[in-house]
């Protein structure tokens, strides 16, 4: 049951090349709402198929993960489109969770882990979805400046932006600093993979930035979300926030 359980997994928990089956299903979506319902299950199958295999993943896997992860990170930092740039941080965060599952047997905790990875990449579907409405496209540079002409808008795309690259506060920084401290005695080319995947993140996640918000404004712009609209990626935001401080006593 091991091998074939951890080939789904493969799928799901996206290893190289089976990663390019999500990217491939996510870019023939066209459909919003059902981009956002694949980033959100997509993950949990795999984490099914994780625990169908009753093993802990052998360090040679995690290596083939963590390897996968940087991958992405790195050709993320080319991507200028922020559907393209969502569904390749979503693989490279996916992968990472193999070496999450390593130092973890709770299925629930680990499924509330892929959860916590997965809504910041859900929320940049939505938010590129309304840019592209917006703007009439979800491109860095071709819809710059977005401080100037939606400060809403902008405002929640930077702070989910931060939630996705894994920064202090949010649940993805809690769980990998978790990951790291545990690896690093054990098997220290995992740990600094996992570190070099972490600032590949955030190098992607401040060119994304800086070609979509900061600047000067380079296309005229439909309106600004509304409050009530903005709101909800922002509620969730601070929830997303309260877990991952609350989660710091369990995880660390």
């Amino acid at each position: 049951m091991t091998f074939p359980a951890y080939l789904v997994a493969a799928v799901f928990l996206p290893l190289f090349p089976a990663s390019m089956l999500f990217n491939r299903v996510f870019a023939m979506l066209g459909n919003t709402w059902l981009r956002m319902s694949l980033l959100l299950v997509w993950p949990q199958l795999g984490l099914l198929a994780l625990a169908a295999s009753g093993e802990t993943p052998p360090d040679w896997l995690v290596y083939w993960a963590v390897l996968t992860a940087c991958l992405y990170a790195f050709r993320a930092l080319a991507l200028r489109d922020l559907g393209l740039w969502t569904a390749h941080m979503a693989t490279s965060a996916w992968a990472l969770l193999w070496a999450v599952a390593m130092f973890s047997g709770d299925t629930t905790a680990l499924a509330l882990q892929a959860a916590a990875f997965s809504v910041p990449f859900v929320l940049l579907a939505w938010l590129a979805s309304r840019i592209e409405a917006a703007c009439g496209a979800a491109y860095a540079g071709t819809c710059g400046g977005l401080a100037q002409t939606l400060p809403r808008l902008s405002s929640m795309l930077v702070l989910t932006l931060l939630a996705a690259i894994g920064t202090p506060l949010f649940p993805a920084f809690f769980s990998l600093l978790a990951t790291v401290t545990r690896a690093l005695p054990v098997v220290p080319g995992i740990a600094l993979l996992i570190l070099l995947a972490w600032l590949l993140w955030a190098w992607a996640g401040a060119r994304m930035t800086h070609g979509m918000v900061v600047g000067q404004a380079s296309t005229e712009a439909g309106p600004d979300l509304g409050i009530a609209a903005a709101l909800t990626p922002g509620i969730l935001l601070v929830g997303l926030a309260v877990a991952g401080v609350t989660s710091l006593g369990y995880l660390v």
